[in-house]
């Protein structure tokens, strides 16, 4: 079984990104991928590395259960919406607070970075309120994809980054949305396929 694991940046559990999460993992799960859930939102932690990289800020414990998901996945989906031409506050304060030298990535004695998270691939799904995909490609630069995708995730050592973009949702009626949610139970299903591994 392929090992699967859907992260939830939205704050409110009743959003589109909410429905977007659960058809991913019921059809996930249907094909007989083990998946696991992140909801950021509802996490019991402290956004804030408020101390920066000098003092070291003890990890909660839900945060070391979130880590240890990361850490079992062989591929990662990380929905969110996109404010201010990025992502929510408590999923860049996640980012912050649990991707850590030592954790996600280190850096060796040439002060080069090395992911430590190799052996995954990704998904990311973004949500927009008013930007069209052209409008954020073409003006925006894809600033906060960028961000997320070659910042953090591919920084950290995933790779073969998947990205759907849905939007503006002032366009996106309650059929489109079904479509929508189709469409994301197709893509589980296409990413359940288990990875070919060398002899």
């Amino acid at each position: 079984m392929k090992k699967i694991l859907v992260i939830n940046g939205h704050p409110d559990q009743e959003s589109f990104n909410t429905a977007i999460a659960r058809n991913y993992v019921d059809s996930a799960e249907a094909t007989g991928a083990e998946v696991r859930y992140i909801a950021i939102g509802e996490l019991d932690f402290n956004p804030n590395l408020q101390f920066g990289y000098r003092k070291r800020m003890e990890l909660e414990p839900d945060l070391l259960k979130a880590l240890e998901d990361i850490h079992w996945s062989e591929h990662q989906v990380w929905i969110h919406p996109m404010w201010w031409l990025g992502m929510p506050a408590v999923m860049k304060g996640f980012f912050d607070r649990a991707f850590l030298p030592g954790i996600t990535f280190t850096r060796n004695n040439n002060g080069i970075s090395e992911g430590l998270l190799n052996d995954k691939t990704g998904r990311i799904i973004t949500t927009s309120g008013d930007l069209s995909e052209h409008e954020y490609n073409e003006i925006y630069q894809s600033s906060g994809l960028i961000q997320l995708k070659n910042g953090i995730l591919e920084y950290c050592g995933l790779s073969s980054i998947q990205v759907d973009f849905i939007g503006p949702f002032q366009d996106i009626n309650e059929d489109k949305r079904g479509k929508w949610l189709e469409r994301i139970r197709d893509v589980a299903k296409t990413d359940s396929v288990p990875l070919k591994r060398e002899a």
